[in-house]
């Protein structure tokens, strides 16, 4: 394994980093501080340095939140305009972003870690993407005529929902930004976005780039803040219609009490994972390296959907095993605006020592540690991507979620037990499946009980490919056309009909 530098760099790109004064509270349209005058800070996860001094919302902030984006949902022009006028606003703040696609990308590289080189080639462009799919959904929600038995006509409605809290996670702040924005604003409603504490400022920046787009004031509101404080008072929240989280299962626990205890709020949840990736004994053994090392360690591993539990047929096993640590050993961890780095550091001191505590029960459980495994670095939360070998289903590190860049590999026999085993999990959120048989594919494919299958490739996400979780990893959809339908309500209109030659 190859090491960058670490901490700060002089390069070019660390200068498209923005002015940093978007550390206020974004609410009807305004930058304010919290009314509370309370901070935290956001810390540097390169450097272990404070970025910037945030305003701290609670829950009287959120109720400022919230009346404005009622009003705005009661009141203002975004669900009465024209379908296709919100459409020509979603595209404005796409191009937008992609206009400030660099200073976005280094906003989250130094909230998050994340590389820059993958921010700008991947990660930032997806979301002007995601923003422009749902653009041009808009005018396209339709209801049904409806053929009824009795002297009656019908028809439905599909109306949005009203005003929608959406609380999003740190691993992508910016993607989950318009995740969960973009098929809301298409479907007419407005809305309270909570992001995560440790990465607060993306979405404080693509709330200010929407109201530069056109989008009214009061449609979106960004109340920075502690998930037990804010996040608990959007959960709550007497006059919020739905909830959209991403986050951890404990977490999606919570909200959905605090729904039912409240007014009863409408739920999605995109919850954790424990994703197995199947390679069977007719896997190319370079693509099964590569997918296995992508799979479990991109983005250090801070994936809701990474494969961290990799099945591999006894046949090719260690030849799958030895190709993927020469791999690993390519693997640069260092600064994340460095060029060359293929692995920046954790998000923050807790996910840092929450890793390496996984890595130590791996050991402790008697998996063998044949990579990685240590800290990199004099500063900074950076970990070497590790990879564990005699592995057992029943060992911490092949059943919770780590979050982190760890690999666990294991070795299986036939089809049906690697149906078995990928199945062995509390989660059901993705999987990957390694073969050239098609009868394989299509089998297990249909075996295995999870929201997405990647069949010969990891990570494959899209605008038009709805995701989900099954079991404990939650419920309801993003991306796609049926992400919309979490914040549209159905509503039947019946006349009756008379002297009708028909029914």
């Amino acid at each position: 394994m190859a090491a960058a530098s670490n901490g700060n760099t002089n390069s070019d790109t660390y200068k498209k980093i923005p002015n940093i004064k978007f550390t206020k509270l974004f609410i009807n349209g305004d930058f304010v501080d919290s009314i509370s005058g309370k901070t935290f800070v956001t810390i540097d996860p390169r450097t272990e340095e404070v970025i910037a001094k945030i305003a701290e919302g609670a829950k009287e902030d959120v109720d400022l939140a919230v009346k404005a984006a009622r009003q705005a949902f009661d009141h203002g022009s975004w669900p009465r305009m024209p379908a296709c006028e919100r459409g020509k606003i979603m595209n404005k703040f796409a191009d937008l972003i992609d206009e400030n696609l660099e200073e976005l990308a280094a906003l989250e590289t130094i909230d998050t870690g994340k590389v820059f080189s993958f921010e700008t080639n991947v990660d930032i462009p997806s979301i002007s993407k995601e923003v422009r799919y749902f653009a041009g959904a808009a005018d396209k929600i339709h209801g049904r005529t409806l053929k009824l038995s009795s002297e009656s006509q019908g028809y439905t409605l599909l109306e949005p929902i009203g005003v929608v809290g959406h609380v999003i996670p740190w691993n992508f702040p910016s993607t989950m930004f318009t995740l969960k924005c973009s098929p809301a604003l298409a479907a007419g409603c407005t809305m309270v976005v909570k992001p995560a504490e440790q990465a607060p400022l993306p979405a404080l920046y693509l709330a200010h780039l929407a109201k530069l787009a056109g989008i009214p004031n009061g449609v979106i509101n960004v109340v920075p803040g502690f998930g037990a404080i804010a996040g608990a008072a959007i959960a709550s929240h007497m006059d919020i219609d739905c909830v959209s989280f991403t986050g951890s299962t404990e977490v999606g626990r919570l909200i959905m009490h605090a729904a039912a205890a409240s007014n009863l709020k409408t739920v999605s949840l995109e919850l954790g994972g424990k994703s197995p990736l199947v390679i069977f004994d007719d896997a190319n053994i370079d693509q099964a390296a590569d997918l296995a090392l992508f799979g479990s360690i991109a983005n250090k591993g801070e994936i809701c959907v990474c494969s961290s539990r990799v099945f591999v047929q006894e046949g090719i096993y260690n030849e799958v095993v030895k190709k993927v640590v020469e791999k690993a050993k390519t693997w640069v961890v260092g600064d994340p605006f460095d060029p060359s780095t293929t692995q920046g550091p954790q998000v923050d001191k807790k996910q840092y020592e929450r890793v390496l505590s996984y890595i130590d029960h791996g050991k402790r459980e008697g998996a063998s540690l044949i990579f990685g495994g240590k800290p990199c670095g004099e500063k900074g939360y950076y970990i070497e991507p590790t990879i564990f070998v005699n592995v057992t289903d029943d060992m911490l590190i092949a059943k919770d979620e780590i979050f982190g860049p760890v690999m666990a590999l294991m070795k299986f026999k036939t089809v049906e037990e690697a149906i078995t085993r990928a199945n062995a999990t509390t989660y059901g959120l993705a999987a990957g499946i390694v073969t050239n048989d098609l009868n394989i594919a299509n089998r297990v494919s249909r075996s295995i009980r999870a929201g997405v299958i990647w069949i010969n490739s990891y990570h494959s996400f899209d605008s038009g490919c709805p995701i989900g979780g099954y079991k404990m990893s939650g419920f309801g959809v993003d991306h796609g056309i049926e992400a919309m339908g979490k914040f549209l309500q159905t509503k039947s209109v019946v006349t009756p009909i008379y002297n009708s030659p028909w029914l």
